[in-house]
């Protein structure tokens, strides 16, 4: 099978679908592949929490947050930590994607449909200092319809462009080789999968029917990363982070295997920073999985008390939603894969939220309703109760002893000491009696509820953890989650993928996690958080406008 286009995009997720509706804008013919069947149409963005970076939003200002193009390049060069001579790209892409943050994202977001929570979350806040990693300042606008109302505007649009005949769905068909005629890319061979009727986000069929070849004059690669595939994550770990963790859970269906980035490196594409990657700590196993080790994020207030796998508390500042690779680097060195959050009732109710789609039908529903439920409603989201009650890795007392008990049972071994537990837990409510004190994650929280949208619906006011006005007591063991790869195929600024010798392969183009969001790798060693559907919306739609320029 043969079949002409003007471009081949490889990859029907978010960046993929971005770069697609720029090219038929331009009125150039397209032909979108994607090995998963027509249902995972919007790959992982479908399952995010549709967090976007802005900087200086109306949204901030109507809340009193101050922010600015400088701030937010500090911040983010002060997390990137860019020190590699191949982050030369990398480092040009963050300058670009952070002006374009500042400036005309939300705008031209705005233009088409998408709308947004009014509270501005406030994620990696770091701690290490004003030029050190993190947000000065809350940036995380949560869109109004989440994933699925990130993915809608784009979707529209290819849809619309279908109809015109300017871009052609083939799904099913999984990329095995990029052609290329005299070093220049000019198209795709691969396989058809059988058809597939299983529900989004589920594992499909491998089964071959036949091969495939389609030409044009160029390819966009937009397939995402490695974070299913645990072998090639394992494979790529640094040593900075420590030993790779024996068991971890996956935030990301099974397709996210990462076999494209190895074929356009067969074909000369230029794989940099292979080793950073973004991993979450607060992992849970899923009770009802969709995909292989499913696991879900916890997205933490800044009050749970944070312990390693024996029961010691993690040093500051690695408290909960300060600094997600430098609690990852710690937890490596205890010589275990698990750790635990120690909370009350007051704070699950008040801070915890889940990540997806799924796991907020409030805010992708778009129901005010029962959003504002979680300001005023007397017990935890519905989603978060119904993992307490049913996830297993949630350990649920009235008292610290048969807590220390439970927690231990769930592991198999004694490793939590009671008085030693206790000893930590007391001393810290000591803490509490007063409005000041010395225990950093107290000053933090007591910093936190200055912002009006933390002390809202994103902080608990500070209480004894053994109170038992507060209880009941909640130990959850927490995993190593994988999720993002921050290192990728290196592309210039206008999203061509460049070879080993700097230069660029003549038809080859890269966007989204598959660029490591830009550049092979814009976020350097640390993520500033939103930044990663941003950076598919942001390279895609500079890769599809560049090819669009590149082709006749």
């Amino acid at each position: 099978m043969q079949t002409e286009a003007d471009v081949i995009i490889v990859g029907a997720g978010l960046a993929g679908l971005v770069a697609a509706a720029e090219l038929a804008d331009a009125g150039r013919r397209v032909l979108l592949v994607d090995q998963e069947p027509e249902q995972n149409l919007g790959g992982q963005a479908y399952w995010s929490f549709g967090g976007l970076f802005l900087v200086d939003s109306p949204e901030q200002r109507r809340l009193g947050i101050q922010d600015s193009y400088d701030l937010a390049l500090e911040d983010w060069m002060g997390t990137a930590g860019f020190d590699r001579p191949e982050d030369k790209w990398p480092r040009q892409w963050a300058e670009a994607y952070v002006a374009f943050a500042a400036g005309e994202k939300r705008s031209w977001l705005y233009q088409q449909g998408l709308r947004f929570f009014p509270v501005v979350g406030w994620a990696e806040r770091g701690g290490y200092g004003a030029i050190g990693h993190g947000n000065s300042v809350p940036r995380f606008h949560v869109t109004w319809g989440t994933g699925p109302g990130v993915l809608a505007p784009f979707e529209h649009r290819v849809r619309e462009a279908v109809k015109r005949g300017l871009i052609t769905l083939k799904f099913r068909h999984r990329v095995n080789e990029l052609t290329l005629t005299n070093g220049t890319v000019d198209g795709i061979q691969g396989d058809i999968l059988e058809p597939s009727t299983v529900q989004r986000g589920e594992k499909s069929s491998r089964v071959v029917l036949e091969d495939f070849t389609f030409k044009a004059q160029a390819v966009v690669i937009t397939s995402g990363g490695i974070g299913a595939n645990h072998d090639l994550v394992r494979q790529n770990w640094p040593q900075r982070l420590g030993v790779p963790p024996k068991f971890m859970i996956s935030g990301v269906p099974d397709h996210v295997d990462g076999r494209m980035l190895a074929i356009t490196e067969a074909a000369g594409g230029n794989l940099i920073n292979r080793d950073r990657m973004w991993h979450y700590t607060e992992g849970i196993q899923n009770y009802a999985p969709i995909w292989s080790r499913h696991g879900i994020r916890i997205l933490p207030g800044p009050s749970s008390l944070w312990f390693d796998a024996r029961g010691n508390r993690l040093p500051g500042p690695l408290y909960p939603g300060f600094d997600t690779l430098g609690t990852l680097q710690h937890i490596r060195q205890t010589g275990y894969d698990h750790t635990w959050f120690v909370l009350t009732q007051k704070i699950i109710r008040h801070e915890f939220a889940l990540s997806g789609s799924e796991q907020n039908p409030d805010l992708t529903g778009k129901n005010w309703k029962m959003t504002l439920g979680r300001a005023v409603g007397k017990g935890a989201p519905a989603p978060v109760e119904a993992f307490k009650q049913k996830g297993v890795d949630f350990v649920v007392k009235d008292n610290l002893p048969d807590l220390v008990q439970g927690m231990n049972d769930l592991v198999g071994e004694p490793l939590i000491d009671l008085a030693s537990l206790e000893h930590q837990i007391v001393a810290r409510d000591r803490q509490i009696m007063n409005p000041y004190c010395k225990d950093g994650q107290i000053t933090a929280i007591n910093g936190a509820r200055h912002y009006i949208g933390d002390r809202l619906i994103r902080t608990a006011r500070p209480h004894r953890i053994l109170a038992p006005a507060f209880g009941p007591l909640i130990a959850v063991r927490l995993h190593i989650l994988t999720r993002k790869t921050l290192g990728g195929l290196e592309t210039d600024l206008s999203g061509r993928v460049l070879g080993s010798n700097g230069q660029p392969i003549a038809g080859l183009y890269a966007a989204g996690e598959a660029a490591g969001f830009g550049g092979g790798g814009m976020h350097g060693y640390r993520a500033l958080e939103g930044t990663f559907l941003g950076g598919c919306i942001f390279s895609g739609r500079t890769a599809g406008r560049a090819a669009a320029q590149a082709v006749r």
